[in-house]
């Protein structure tokens, strides 16, 4: 799927800078940052889910060490 990405200047200068500097493309740092954020948040939702599952499984527990 093709989209358009609008960045302020200043991020698309200093986006610039860092692939020259690593000698990538803008386009590969941007996938790649997509990426990372996608695996962060899906590890991120699978420990809430986890907490909730558990508080509701460890309720009385809970309430009773209060």
């Amino acid at each position: 799927m093709a989209m358009n990405l609008r960045l302020r200047d200043d991020q698309t200068e200093a986006l610039k800078l860092r692939a020259e500097e690593e000698g990538t493309s803008m386009h590969a740092i941007l996938l790649k940052a997509v990426d990372d954020y996608l695996s962060r948040t899906a590890h991120e939702a699978l420990v809430r889910k986890a907490a909730k599952e558990q508080t509701v499984k460890w309720a009385e527990l809970l309430e009773r060490l209060r």
